[in-house]
């Protein structure tokens, strides 16, 4: 005879919907009023230290076409590798840098864009150096948890070669899906949903 078993149905899923721009970006949309400006859009002022660089990309589905809903928050170190954050203890951190952006993908391109500075390295759990990468948080229509990467630099092989996360990286064929290249100080960093060269995403 079955017994019955005494568990919480799962309840239904949600996606960030059609109105993740209006709540999150709302200027983006053209309502004004509700900010001054949207938040996370303006990551450094005139006295941020650091190297300035912009990150640029796109996310792109499983048939190659780019995202035209998407929203992608960033966080990261500052230039000399520490986080504004009050769990931060090696230091303080550049108090003219706020480590977190917030952007939406273009609604005609698809392509987003981040003003931001290139961080420092900061330490593992064990201590071991990390190579110096940025924290994606990536949600649109479709994606019921938002999906979690990090982008590192293509001109910090040794730094990467180091790095300890990089190297839990399975099957190594992936890592270069973790690899932004640059040209001049713009670094492009597509993020892959599905297909043969899907990003890697972090389960965290």
């Amino acid at each position: 005879m079955t017994q019955a078993l005494n568990m919480l149905k799962e309840s239904a899923s949600q996606t960030a919907g059609p109105y993740v721009h209006i709540g999150c970006t709302p200027n983006f949309t053209g309502i004004e009023g509700v900010y001054d400006e949207d938040l996370g859009k303006v990551m450094v002022n005139d006295d941020t230290l650091g190297e300035r660089i912009t990150i640029t990309g796109k996310v792109i589905d499983g048939s190659g076409t780019p995202l035209k809903d998407a929203l992608l928050e960033i966080w990261q170190a500052d230039h000399s590798g520490l986080y504004n954050s009050p769990a931060e203890t090696r230091g303080l951190a550049d108090p003219n840098f706020k480590g977190w952006g917030r952007q939406p993908t273009d609604m005609t391109s698809g392509v987003f864009t981040f003003e931001t500075i290139k961080p420092g390295r900061v330490p593992f759990v064990e201590g071991r150096m990390q190579a110096p990468h940025i924290t994606f948080w990536i949600v649109a229509r479709g994606i019921n948890l938002g999906l979690n990467t990090r982008m590192y630099f293509g001109d910090e092989e040794e730094a990467n070669a180091e790095d300890p996360v990089l190297a839990r990286v399975e099957h190594r064929v992936r890592v270069p899906t973790l690899i932004a290249g640059r040209e001049g100080n713009t670094y492009t960093f597509d993020i892959n949903l599905q297909g043969p060269n899907e990003t890697v995403f972090f389960d965290i």
